[in-house]
C-alpha cells in the first residue's frame, strides 16, 4: 500500500504542476482575444488563425485542467444527495464512481481519440478555414487530457482505499466540495455574529 500511496502523491504532484501551468493559458486566451478584437476593429484586419488559437487554448484549459479539477475536488458532484452521509460512505461512493464511470469512460475516450490524433498527425490535417491552423495539436489534447484525468482518478481511488483501511487520513478538501466548505464558512460566520449579538 505504501508504494501505491507514493504513486498517488506523484500523480497529485503531476496534475498540480499541469494545472498551475494551464491557468496561464487563460491569460493567453484573454490577451489573444483582446488583440484580435482590437486589430479587427481598428484596422479592419482579421485572421481565422487568431480565432482558432483561442479555441485550441480554451480546449487545453478544459482538457488539461480536468485532472487538476479532480485533485482539487472541483468537479460537479451529487453532494446534495450524499452530504448527510459519513466520510466512509463518501469514500465508497467515490470508489464506485471512479471504477464504474470515470475510469471506463476515460479509457474509452483515450482509445477512440488516439486514432483521430494519429490520422491528423500523419496526414498533416489543416483546418479547412482560410488561414487555419494545423489540427493535430488540438486533437492530441483529448487523449492527453483524459490520460491526466484517468491518472488522477487512480490517485483518488488509492487515497479512498487507504482511508477506508486506516492507512491515510483525507484532507478536508478531499472530503468536502468547495460548495460544502463555503457553506460551512457561512454557517460559522452566522454563528459568530449571533454570538456577538448576545454579548
Amino acid at each position: 500500500m505504501d508504494a501505491l500511496i507514493r504513486l498517488s502523491r506523484w500523480i497529485d504532484a503531476l496534475n498540480e504542476k499541469v494545472g498551475q501551468a494551464t491557468i496561464w493559458l487563460i491569460l493567453a486566451v484573454t490577451l489573444i482575444s483582446a488583440i484580435n478584437a482590437t486589430v479587427r476593429k481598428a484596422f479592419d484586419v482579421s485572421s481565422n488563425a487568431f480565432l482558432e488559437i483561442q479555441w485550441y487554448l480554451f480546449s487545453a484549459v478544459f482538457l488539461l485542467g480536468a485532472g487538476y479539477a479532480l485533485l482539487k475536488n472541483a468537479h460537479v458532484r451529487i453532494d446534495v444527495l450524499v452530504s448527510r452521509f459519513s466520510s466512509r460512505v463518501h469514500a465508497w461512493i467515490d470508489i464506485l464512481g471512479t471504477l464504474f464511470f470515470l475510469l471506463p469512460i476515460s479509457v474509452m475516450v483515450i482509445w477512440l481519440s488516439w486514432g483521430v490524433f494519429m490520422t491528423a498527425y500523419t496526414s498533416g490535417e489543416i483546418s479547412p478555414s482560410a488561414g487555419g491552423l494545423i489540427l493535430w495539436p488540438a486533437r492530441l489534447l483529448v487523449p492527453v487530457g483524459f490520460t491526466l484525468l484517468a491518472l488522477q482518478g487512480i490517485s483518488e481511488l488509492i487515497k479512498r482505499v487507504a482511508f477506508l483501511t486506516g492507512r491515510l487520513k483525507l484532507d478536508a478538501a478531499d472530503e468536502a466540495s468547495a460548495e460544502e466548505l463555503l457553506a460551512e464558512d457561512i454557517r460559522r460566520m452566522q454563528e459568530a455574529k449571533g454570538g456577538a449579538r448576545h454579548d
